[in-house]
Order: C-alpha cells, then structure tokens, then sequence
C-alpha cells in the first residue's frame, strides 16, 4: 500500500487546482508558450522571406501570400474559435491549437512550391486561431482583475523575447535549410499542447446561447481576402487589373453586408452588443489602430536590410532586435503601471511615442548608420509595450466570465484585421513604380550590387509609407483617449467605467 501509495505522488500531473491561489501562475505558463510559439514563428518566417524566394522561385505577390495567407485564415477564424471556446471550453480548444499548429508547420516544411506553402501556412493559420482567441480569455479567467495588467505584460513580455529570438533564430535556421524554418515548430506546439492538457482547467461557465454564425463567417473570409487581394496586388500590377477591382469590389459589398448579418443573427460571429461597452469599444478600435500602424513595419525592414543594403540573414535578424528588447523592457512596466494608475494616458502615450520613431526612420537612407535604425526600432517597440499590456488588460477586465472568448476573439480579429491590410496597403506603396527588375532582386535578397540611384525609388516610397504608419498611430493616440478615465481598482464604480 506504501508503495502504490509513493507510486501515486510521484507520478502526480503538474499544476494545481482550479481554485488555488497559484493556478493562474500555471495558467499564464501555458499562454506564455503559446505567446512564444507565434512570436518566433513570425520572426523566424519574416527572415527566411529572400531564401524562400530564390528556393522556391516565387512571385512576389506569392511571398507576401505566405505572410497573408496565415493572418487572414487566424483572423477570419479566431471569432468562430471563441465562440466554439465559449460553447465547449477554452482548455480543449487551446490544446487542439497547438496540435493543428505543429502539424501544419511539419507539412509546410515539405511544400514544393508556394502555392502548396501557401496553402499550409492557411492550415497554420486555423492552428493560430485557436491559440490567440483563448489566451487572453484563459489568463483573465485566471487572475484578479487588479493583476491582469502584470498578466497581460507578462504575456507582451514573453512574445518581445519571441521576437529577439525570432529573427536571429531565422536566420540560423536558413543557413541550414529554408525547410527548418516551419520544422522547429512542431516540437514547441507539442510540448504546448501536452503542457496545457496538464495544467489547465476549466473555470469558465459554457454559454447558455448555441449555434455558431457559418454565413457571417463566410460574408467577412470572403470580404476581407477581397480586400487584402487587391490592395496588395494593385501596386504590382496595376489598379485597373480585373482581379484588383473584383476583389475590391466584393470587400466594398461584402464587408457592409457582414456587420448587418451580425447585427440580425441569433448566434453572430461577431456580437455586436459587446461594443455597447465605452471602455471595450475604445480599446478595440485602437488595437486595430496598433495592428495598422505597426505590423508592416517588420516586413518593410527585412526588405531594407536583406534588400537594400545587402546583409545576410543573421545579420538582418540581430538587426531587428532592438524593437522586440523595447517591448521585452516595457511591457510588464507598463501593465504594473496600469493596474495602479489606469490604461488611457499610457496607451496613448505609447502611441505616440511609436508615431515619433516611426517619423524619424523616414530619415533612413541606403547607406544609412546602424545606430539610426536601431534607435529608432528600440523607441517603437517602447512605445508598443507601453500600448499592448495596459490596452489588453482594460478590455478584457470589463467583460463578463461567460462572453471572454467571443471578446478575445474580438480584440484579435480586429488587431490581426489591422495588420493584414496594413501589409497589403504598405506593399502597395512600397512597390509603385519601383522597376520590376529592381524589385525582384530587393525582395530575394540580392541587391547589393545596385546603385544608391537604382534603390532610391523603393527608398522614398518605403519613407511614404513610413510617414503613413506615423500619422496612423497619432490617430491610434486620440482613440485611446476616448476611453473612460480610470478609478481605482476596489471602487464602488461598474465595471465599465473602470480601466
């Protein structure tokens, strides 16, 4: 008996009880993991973005696509992977998560071409979904409202370290093999998925409301991959192209129609109602403000290091580091700041702290010093630490228990909506009149031979579209302004109010 007994503690599955004061440190391990899954994946795959093009002899609107492709599919998706969360647990549908992630970047890694890589990274994409809709959802379930600023900067504070890594990790991987880039995943979101299957549980009520919105889903993938289709095919191939103005079309139509679909259904994709709520509806407009102004940022950069001035894949990654430290100093700072003192002048002020870096990099030239650019990316990424943290954890901390799914899923398909047609937008001013010659060899990595005068008209068109974030994120700044003014954690006022 004494040995079953030794037997029984020592195999005993990690974790604690739902009820126990320290759950939410194991829950917020296992949200963290996931933060660091996507963060690297991204930087690693931003990196290995020339090598793809020169191994897989891609177009380079089929290279963007490997970037869209994924973001469309995780934010079209993640709505209806809160609303599944919400019906049937957040704990199965953050573990299933992981496990289609890893298996989708094993199938990547054998793609031939990239309409086949495409289509993998679309499967990646469902994976993500599952992740991001329930993160934010599991660790507001975890924590006091009074910690989920620390929470939330926690998670910012894990994906900043995902981001150091991600790009010099990139650019390690594709000195080996392009190939590894998708095959280091699967054993991180392995250990995710076996992780979260021990330490998670469910603390969450399901939603009494059934049923799930396939028409308002349908009405906004086709809406918006519309959009991101022909704003980012417009600049290479002309506004007049049939499939630009088809797909533009169908977003003018489509995108409309999909808000009154939401507005009459019983079981929508998206509640609206969830936006009757000031402080929820400030927050979310300026996370898709954040989305906007700041996701194209990396993507630009990699074509300017690798592109522009020639460096190599390692170095092109060290040299991205700077942003990801910014975040990685910033954000629990911040979100300990905001559960103290409130959310609205710190994410405003982090906004505009972004908006100032991003106007002083339109003074980056070819033959600019690394200094400059560094600089500059480090006070971008301050600025987006001192925004995400206290952001997501004044949105999240005024909805109900039963409803975080369906509002994580709303924060992130707003801010991945953001970020996908801030690509696409920035591609297309990126690529206008840019000679096609000249292009091709800026985004596989080999221009280094080109004169200053040949790089000088990608140059001032990336300074266009630099001035463009700028001014976007002083938008981003007044939105969060519009948010109500905090009370104290503990005071009698409602939930709404409070930041």
């Amino acid at each position: 008996m004494a040995f079953t007994a030794t037997r029984v503690r020592r195999f005993r599955r990690p974790g604690v009880a739902a009820g126990h004061e320290n759950y939410k440190w194991w829950a917020l391990s296992c949200t963290s993991l996931g933060m660091l899954l996507a963060t690297i994946n991204s930087g690693t795959l931003i990196i290995a973005l020339p090598d793809l093009e020169r191994a897989l002899h891609t177009t380079i609107l089929q290279l963007v696509w490997v970037i869209l492709a994924y973001m469309i599919a995780s934010t079209v998706l993640v709505l209806t992977a809160g609303r599944l969360s919400d019906l049937f647990g957040r704990k199965t549908a953050y573990v299933s998560g992981f496990v289609v992630f890893a298996l989708a970047s094993l199938g990547a890694g054998f793609a031939s071409g990239g309409t086949e890589l495409i289509l993998w990274r679309i499967v990646q994409g469902i994976g993500g979904a599952f992740l991001f809709a329930n993160a934010a959802a599991l660790v507001t379930d975890a924590f006091p409202r009074e910690e989920l600023g620390l929470a939330m900067g926690t998670n910012t504070m894990v994906a900043a370290v995902g981001l150091v890594l991600g790009p010099v990790l990139g650019g390690a991987l594709v000195s080996i093999s392009w190939h590894w880039v998708f095959w280091f995943n699967v054993p991180f979101g392995l250990m995710g998925a076996t992780w979260g299957a021990l330490v998670l549980r469910e603390l969450a009520r399901p939603d009494a409301q059934r049923g799930l919105d396939l028409l308002g889903t349908a009405t906004f993938v086709v809406g918006l991959t519309g959009l991101v289709l022909g704003v980012s095919k417009g600049g290479l191939s002309g506004w007049s192209d049939p499939v630009v103005i088809a797909g533009l079309a169908a977003a003018v139509v489509l995108l409309p129609l999909f808000v009154l679909i939401e507005h009459r259904a019983r079981a929508p994709m998206l509640d609206l109602t969830i936006f009757r709520n000031r402080m929820f509806a400030a927050a979310t407009a300026a996370a898709f403000i954040n989305g906007l102004s700041r996701f194209a940022l990396l993507f630009v950069f990699v074509f300017y290091f690798q592109g522009a001035q020639g460096d190599d894949p390692i170095t092109a990654g060290i040299k991205l580091t700077p942003m990801a430290l910014g975040m990685l100093v910033s954000s629990p700072l911040a979100g300990v700041w905001a559960d103290r003192h409130g959310s609205r002048v710190l994410a405003s002020l982090g906004m505009v702290v972004s908006a100032i870096a991003l106007a002083l990099m339109t003074t980056l030239q070819v033959d600019s010093p690394y200094w400059q650019s560094s600089l500059w990316l480090l006070l971008v990424g301050i600025g987006s630490g001192m925004f995400n943290s206290p952001n997501t954890a004044a949105m999240m901390g005024t909805v109900p228990p039963q409803r975080r799914g369906i509002a994580a899923g709303a924060r992130t398909m707003l801010q991945n909506t953001g970020a996908v047609i801030s690509i696409a937008f920035v591609l297309a001013i990126v690529t206008s009149a840019v000679p096609k010659d000249v292009l091709l060899k800026i985004f596989s990595g080999v221009a280094a031979g080109l004169s200053p005068a040949r790089l000088d008209p990608f140059i001032q068109n990336m300074h266009t579209a630099l001035w463009v974030l700028a001014a976007t994120s002083l938008v981003g700044a007044f939105v969060c302004l519009l948010r109500p003014s905090h009370k104290a954690v503990g005071a009698a006022a409602p939930a709404e109010s409070q930041a």
